[in-house]
């Protein structure tokens, strides 16, 4: 009975789910033989861990360690980026991040990764690594936000900058 496995039981709401582009074709993880129950755990875990570990490196800042920051930041960041492999794969998500509409969201994204542990490790700022994180906020919503039909024009209007 599938109320005896407690309030959320994916395996009984895998055959409400329907069979997207997060599902189709090989997952990075494929090789392994995992269901899509245990891919959509991996890919909760990933985005768990790395809201942890940034949210940690955040805490970390502002007692005033600004290299465990960058370290903890940084990898909780790439942590969820790789938790989509889960779902998609790495090859596909690769290629998803550099489509044309994407590209430049996704350069400055990964370059404001980059960009935190220069300003941790070499600049030693801690105002250039929050502006850093902000950049990388931003880039990370516009990034998302192609994903989303009409997301982009729809956020450009609301700030007045659509045509």
């Amino acid at each position: 009975m599938a109320s005896s496995k407690g309030w959320f039981n994916l395996e009984t709401a895998a055959g409400t789910i329907p069979e997207t582009q997060f599902f189709e074709g090989d997952s990075a993880f494929s090789f392994l033989g995992l269901t899509r129950t245990q891919r959509l755990y991996g890919f909760a875990g990933c985005l768990a861990i790395g809201f942890v570990l940034s949210l940690l490196g955040s805490i970390v800042l502002f007692i005033g360690g600004l290299g465990s920051f960058a370290i903890l930041y940084g990898l909780g960041t790439i942590i969820s980026l790789i938790g989509t492999g889960f779902l998609i794969g790495f090859y596909k998500q690769l290629k998803l991040m550099f489509k044309p509409v994407r590209i430049v969201a996704t350069i400055v994204f990964l370059g404001a990764i980059g960009l935190i542990f220069v300003g941790a490790f070499v600049l030693r700022n801690d105002v250039l690594c929050l502006i850093f994180v902000i950049i990388e906020y931003l880039a990370y919503t516009w990034y998302t936000l192609s994903y989303i039909p009409y997301a982009r024009t729809a956020v450009l209007k609301v700030f007045g900058m659509a045509t």
